[in-house]
Parts: structure tokens; C-alpha cells; sequence
């Protein structure tokens, strides 16, 4: 908001006129997102333990993480009071990709504040069952796309990495599309985020790899020069990548191991349904597998272990998601999240690398 008061001001005032470029926003709101995260969650942290918000251990878990029961969790929320003063000092609220990613996102943050709100008073690892959760998922997500679709803010072609033209159009179909993959990755975060900084870590390098994807992607120059689909509106998507880079950063300081806090399903659902909304809006579906490699396997191997059991009675991981496998087989808990994140960097890399590969 504070970017819509001083705009008018860029020429009669010396020094405004860097508020033009997006650059200059998504690195204050990096620095801002930081702070304000890092403000609020030390508070926040006090008042979850005070109301005794505690994080139940499922009982089918590693025993290693039965003492971590109690620890407080919706850490989500910090994230989000962090991030949304750093989008309303640097954001400009103006175009429809902006406010289809706020609207998907915060729906999912609402969702997943009252699946974490049932866990608590049940105390138990059972919030919101499984079908009223993705009902409500899918609802969200196709009615902004379909919105997006119908408004001309979306078209219906699918492109792929390496190739400059689309290879089909959905047409009508593509928001459902679009619901799928954006429902996909929010609950692909969920599962990952079952360690201590696990899932933030792949969070952060998926917000840099989306902001300047959704830059390029939003610039007609370097669109035409790359030879990737234009959107009009997208590079402010960048800002909102940026403020939730800085506001991931306060919270990993917190729930770096041993963690002092969970993000719960208040972050994970909403994080998830954000880099799946951008990933579709931009036009970086197929991409997203690459770069959010780390949520992909983790899913998969839920997946995978499920088929298995149910058609065969037999187990192909000693736990899923998969990070609990390893843990099973020795790794300590610190060694399994830095090495996600190398793969995780690893991925954000060879994305980045797609773009002159075309």
C-alpha cells in the first residue's frame, strides 16, 4: 500500500523513482519480510506456548520425534504477519496475477489455520479429514483459475522446459489443470514438512527460482529474448516471491533444528498452494517439477508406499514420506535436512538453466 502512496510523488520528489523498479521493491521486501518475521515469531512463539498450541506427535512416527510433542506449531502465522507487511510496503496490488496468488494462498492459510485449530483441541494428529480438505482445496484454487481464465488473465496453452512454442491448449479444461497441479503441490509441501527446517529450506530456493521466473516471464523484452510465454502483470509477482523469501528466513531461524517452533498446516498448505498458483500463472507447471524436486519425491514415495502396501502387502521404503526412510536407516535428522537442501539448491539451479536452453 505505502508503494500506491509515494507513486504519485516518483517526479516532485527526489530519490521516489526507484520505487519503479521491481528489483529495488523485492530486495527491500527480502530485508523487511526478515525483519518482521523474525519480530513477530519471537513473539508469537511466547503466546503459542502460553495457549499451549502444542504439536501432536503421530503415534505411527519415528520414536526419536516423541519428544518433540508439545512443541508449539501454526509457526505459519509468523510467516504470513511478516510477509504481508513487507507485500504492503513494497507490493503493487494493481494486476489480476497479484491478486490470484494473495486469494489462492490465503484461502489455504485459512484451511490449514483450522486444520491445525481441530488437531489442537482433539489433540490429536487428526485435523480435517482428508476429503472435506482437498474439497475445499480444489474449490479455491478452480474458482480463482477459472476466474483468471474467463477474465483473459489466463490462456489455455501448456508449454514445457526446452521447447519455445506450447505444445497443446487445453482450452476450458486448463484451470482444472491448474487446480490440480496448484492442490498437488500444497499438500507435496505438507508431507515434506515433517523434520526440523526441512521443508522451509526447499520453500526459500523455490520462491528465488519463481521470482525470477515470474520477472523475466512479466518483461516483454526478456520474454521475446528467452523465448518463454509473456504474462502481463507478472513480474510484481516477484515481490510477493521476495517478501516470503525474507519472512521463510525469520522462521528458519526459529525452526532450525532443534526447532523452536512447526509451521504446521497454516504454512505448509498456504506456502505450497502459492508456489503452485505462480508456477501456473507463469506458465512454469512442467518447470515446478524440476525445481520443487524435493516436494515430488517426497509425494511420490506416499504414493508409491500406499500402491505398494495395498496391491502387494509389501512396504518399499521402511517409512514414507521418504525422509523418514532415511532417518530409519541411520542418517541423523540434521544430515537428512541439509542434504534435501543441497538437492533442493541443485534443482533451482539446472530451472534456472532451462531458460537459455529453449
Amino acid at each position: 500500500m505505502l508503494f500506491h502512496f509515494l507513486y504519485p510523488y516518483v517526479h516532485q520528489i527526489a530519490g521516489l523513482e526507484i520505487l519503479r523498479y521491481i528489483t529495488f521493491r523485492a530486495f527491500v521486501a527480502i530485508i523487511l519480510g526478515f525483519i518482521f518475521s523474525y519480530y513477530f515469531g519471537s513473539r508469537c512463539i511466547i503466546w503459542l506456548k502460553q495457549k499451549q498450541f502444542g504439536q501432536v506427535i503421530r503415534d505411527v512416527g519415528p520414536e526419536s520425534h516423541k519428544k518433540k510433542g508439545g512443541t508449539p506449531t501454526m509457526g505459519g502465522l509468523f510467516i504470513w504477519l511478516g510477509g504481508l507487511v513487507a507485500i504492503s510496503v513494497c507490493g503493487n496490488f494493481f494486476g489480476a496475477p497479484f491478486w490470484a496468488v494473495l486469494a489462492i494462498s490465503l484461502g489455504h492459510a485459512a484451511l490449514g489455520w483450522m486444520d491445525d485449530w481441530k488437531k489442537i483441541k482433539k489433540q490429536s494428529s487428526d485435523g480435517i479429514s482428508a476429503r472435506e480438505k482437498l474439497f475445499w482445496q480444489f474449490f479455491l484454487s478452480a474458482s480463482v483459475c477459472y476466474f483468471l481464465f474467463y477474465a483473459d488473465h489466463m490462456d489455455g496453452l501448456i508449454y514445457i522446459p526446452f521447447m519455445k512454442s506450447p505444445i497443446m491448449d487445453l482450452g476450458w479444461a486448463y484451470p482444472l489443470w491448474a487446480s490440480f497441479v496448484i492442490v498437488g503441490t500444497s499438500n507435496a509441501v505438507n508431507l515434506t514438512d515433517g523434520l526440523d527446517g526441512l521443508a522451509i529450506g526447499p520453500i526459500i530456493t523455490s520462491f528465488v527460482t519463481l521470482a525470477i521466473l515470474c520477472y523475466v516471464g512479466g518483461h516483454v523484452e526478456f520474454s521475446h529474448y528467452l523465448f518463454i510465454p509473456y504474462v502481463k502483470n507478472l513480474s510484481e509477482l516477484s515481490v510477493i516471491c521476495a517478501a516470503f523469501i525474507g519472512a521463510g528466513l525469520g522462521f528458519l531461524w526459529f525452526n532450525a533444528y532443534p526447532a523452536q517452533v512447526f509451521m504446521g498446516d497454516l504454512g505448509s498448505l498456504s506456502l505450497g498452494s502459492m508456489i503452485g498458483a505462480m508456477a501456473v500463472i507463469s506458465k512454469n507447471e512442467f518447470l515446478l517439477l524440476i525445481f520443487g524436486g524435493i516436494f515430488v519425491v517426497e509425494a511420490l514415495s506416499v504414493i508409491l508406499q500406499v500402491a505398494s502396501f495395498k496391491t502387494r502387502r509389501k512396504r518399499i521404503f521402511k517409512m514414507a514420506p521418504i525422509h523418514h526412510h532415511f532417518e530409519l536407516e541411520g542418517w541423523e535428522e540434521p544430515k537428512v535436512i541439509v542434504r534435501f537442501w543441497i538437492v533442493g539448491l541443485l534443482t533451482a539451479i539446472i530451472s534456472l538453466s532451462t531458460l537459455k536452453i529453449r
